[in-house]
């Protein structure tokens, strides 16, 4: 493993724990199991990222293509599980017992980390289709990818969807899928917060990519 991807890591699962930290503490000073949903939502945010991870590590072993797809397929599945945190800012101000600025920092640190995790996994998958296929394939990659997770989250806020759906009632999840895409102008809702959230995924990607490109030296002086 690389150090530049080490540290990487490490420092996700620092945020993490940090994450986490601040989730026990409000137990502790109100209702013990308060947004809980938080955690489990942050533990789907680190299976693309260690899928990534995985086809990454094949790639460079040398592994052919066709043996990538499978884990390239569960990191598709469970990549909109990261920046699906960023919408977990609509519960702030839900409850009363615990001081607002509390609830804001434990919010706003549960969505960044989990917006990092999917971006830090899209770039290492963006790095295996360079290799693979070239530099437009790659961008052609983090485009559809992003647009794949700007509409998974409209179906796991709006319609309350989830990953494991896919495999245990695929009928009902492509029927409500399709019937959207077939129309996008007929389901406005839809339409307009995946073109919201796309454009917002693909900036903070975008900046993200090119601090990642400045040499070490250069991101430190800056």
């Amino acid at each position: 493993m690389s150090d530049r991807r080490a540290l990487a890591l490490a420092a996700l699962a620092l945020a993490s724990a940090f994450c986490a930290a601040l989730l026990v503490a409000r137990w502790v000073y109100s209702d013990p199991g308060a947004y809980r949903f938080l955690g489990w939502n942050l533990f789907l945010a680190w299976i693309p990222l260690l899928a990534a991870v995985g086809v990454y590590d094949m790639q460079r072993r040398g592994f052919r293509a066709r043996k990538l797809v499978p884990l390239a397929a569960l990191w598709l599945l469970f990549l909109p599980n990261a920046p699906y945190l960023l919408t977990d800012l609509i519960h702030l101000g839900s409850r009363d017992d615990a001081p607002l600025w509390f609830d804001l920092v434990l919010f706003s640190a549960f969505a960044w980390t989990g917006a990092l995790l999917g971006f830090l996994s899209i770039y290492l998958m963006q790095v295996v289709v360079r290799r693979v296929a070239g530099a437009g394939w790659s961008w052609a990659l983090v485009g559809g990818s992003l647009l794949a997770s700007a509409f998974g989250i409209y179906l796991g806020r709006s319609l309350r969807w989830n990953s494991w759906d896919f495999v245990t009632r695929p009928e009902a999840l492509l029927s409500d899928v399709w019937a959207r895409v077939s129309d996008p102008l007929g389901h406005p809702r839809s339409f307009g917060m995946t073109v919201a959230m796309t454009a917002l995924l693909s900036v903070m990607y975008l900046v993200l990519y090119a601090f990642a490109q400045l040499p070490a030296g250069e991101r430190a002086s800056r």
